[in-house]
Formats: C-alpha cells, sequence, structure tokens
C-alpha cells in the first residue's frame, strides 16, 4: 500500500515528545509539511529541527491550547503560509488520576480546559480552512478510560468520554464539507508516563514484576510503541480512508474491559511491595 502525503499540510498538537512527536516524524517522513506545537518554546523547535531533515517544510511554535486567540493566531499562520491545512491531529493533554476523595471539581474542570476544550479549539481553527478547499481530516488522540470505563481516574475517564463523543458528534456533522474525524483510543503505549507509575511504588518493587502486573490486562502482552499508533494516523490521514468518520478505533493490544482490573491491581501490587520492601518509617 502506497500512501502518499507528500502534498499535504498537517498540524500535530502536543508534540513535543511521545505519541505526538512520532506522528509527526511519520508525516515528515512522508514528505508532507508539518506544523508542530507544544507548551515549551525550546521542546519544540528541538522537535521542528530535527523534522526538517525529512519534512518538505515545517512550522514549530509553542501554543497555549487554553489559549483560544492564540491556537488560532497558530492555526491562521499555517494556512497563510500554505495555502490552506489537510490534517489536524489533535494530541495535546495527559492523563490525569483521581478519585472522589481526592479531587477537586476545579482539577476536573481544568484538566477538560486543556483535554476537551483544546481539542475544540484546534478544530474550530482549522474548520473554516478545511471547508474552503472542501476537504479534511482530523484524527483525535484519546485514551481508551473514555470508552471502557474504569473505577478510578475520573477527570481522564469524563473527560475522554467528552473528547470521544465529540469526535463522533463532528464525524457525523462535517462530512458533508468532506471533513472526516476519527478518534484513536490508546491502550498501554510507552512512552514515559509508565516510568511515572512505576516510581508510585515502594522503594526496591522489581521493574520486571511492576511491567507484569501491568501487562496482565494487556492480551497482546506488551506495551503499545508512539509508531504503532502513527501508521494509523498517515492511514486516516490518507486516501484509502475516504469513507470512514465517526469511527473510535481501540490501539489497544486486544484490550477492552479488563483497563476496569487494572486500578485493582495496581493497588495489590503496590501493598504487596510495601510488605515486601518495608519503608524505614514503617519499620520504625
Amino acid at each position: 500500500m502506497l500512501i502518499d502525503l507528500s502534498h499535504k499540510r498537517v498540524i500535530v498538537t502536543g508534540a513535543s515528545r511521545g505519541i505526538g512527536r512520532a506522528i509527526a516524524r511519520a508525516f515528515a517522513k512522508e514528505g508532507a509539511r508539518v506544523a508542530v506545537c507544544a507548551r515549551t518554546q525550546a521542546d519544540i523547535e528541538a522537535v521542528g529541527a530535527e523534522l526538517a531533515t525529512t519534512a518538505q517544510a515545517v512550522i514549530a511554535r509553542a501554543v497555549d491550547v487554553t489559549d483560544t486567540a492564540g491556537v488560532k493566531a497558530f492555526v491562521d499562520e499555517i494556512a497563510a503560509a500554505w495555502g490552506g491545512v489537510d490534517v489536524l491531529i489533535n494530541n495535546a493533554g495527559q492523563g490525569r488520576g483521581g478519585n472522589l476523595n481526592t479531587l477537586t471539581p476545579e482539577q476536573i474542570l481544568e484538566h477538560a480546559n486543556v483535554l476537551q476544550m483544546g481539542h475544540f479549539r484546534f478544530i474550530q481553527a482549522v474548520v473554516p480552512h478545511m471547508r474552503k478547499q472542501r476537504w479534511g481530516r482530523i484524527v483525535e488522540i484519546n485514551a481508551l478510560a473514555g470508552t471502557q470505563i474504569t473505577p478510578d481516574g475520573i477527570p481522564s475517564v469524563v473527560n475522554r468520554a467528552g473528547c470521544i463523543a465529540m469526535s463522533k458528534s463532528l464525524g457525523m456533522s462535517l462530512p458533508k464539507d468532506n471533513i472526516l474525524v476519527n478518534t484513536l483510543n490508546m491502550g498501554w503505549i510507552d512512552t514515559g508516563q509508565w516510568d511515572r507509575h512505576y516510581r508510585e511504588m515502594p522503594p526496591g518493587t522489581p521493574r520486571e514484576e511492576f511491567d507484569a502486573m501491568v501487562l496482565k490486562v494487556v492480551p497482546l502482552g506488551r506495551f503499545g510503541k508512539p509508531e504503532d499508533v502513527a501508521g494509523m494516523a498517515l492511514f486516516l490521514a490518507s486516501d484509502y480512508a475516504s469513507f470512514i468518520s465517526a469511527a473510535s478505533i481501540d490501539i489497544a493490544g486486544g484490550m477492552g474491559g479488563q483497563i476496569a482490573y487494572y486500578p485493582t491491581l495496581k493497588r495489590d501490587f503496590g501493598a504487596a511491595m510495601a510488605l515486601r520492601y518495608p519503608s524505614p518509617d514503617t519499620q520504625a
């Protein structure tokens, strides 16, 4: 299958690392013009320098996705420089944990402003340009927790579900303008966040045992790679996907409802490790 994206004008948000960076690399290698953004200027400039070796053209800017005017200015700059926008990869926004006992309403709203509204701001900014040319592809990068509800991590569950619902709604309303919208829902993709989860375990916990615990709920038995996501993003941006819209595609190695068991697995595993590797305070 030959996917020709050499003339496409692509925006990738949250592109300074992980999935966003892998997707930007993939489009650059296909010779697309790639615009990338993230919060930190130095980080996104480094990505832009890397992409410049393969992409047809690159624009790299620091953008705050909670700034409506800043988002629009970034999109308008790209459209003016390149004559339009063909593809939006809406990747910005991280997961957030917490439950009824640990969260405030304001924390959930703060997460929603970055995630749901951040995605909405970019879609609202690109759609007028896509309508002018009657062609556009929008790929939402979301999480499996938005489709398979878990008993913890309320901000991620609520806000990812909102993003997925928005993607499906727009995937039904925008095709009349030949703008197709789809969502990719991530399972356990190894982008560095598992290092953070591992550090939450008691000191001394063997990493291989932690990884084995995490992967108990993944039928494929491994972590996904950012490149596993990039391939599907390329496909959805191509003419091969010209009849796909409002689709919700899980990239999770076969994991579905099993994700609901993970909080219990993690809690029980942490308790077992605390018994095996008691802290000095506990011993005292």
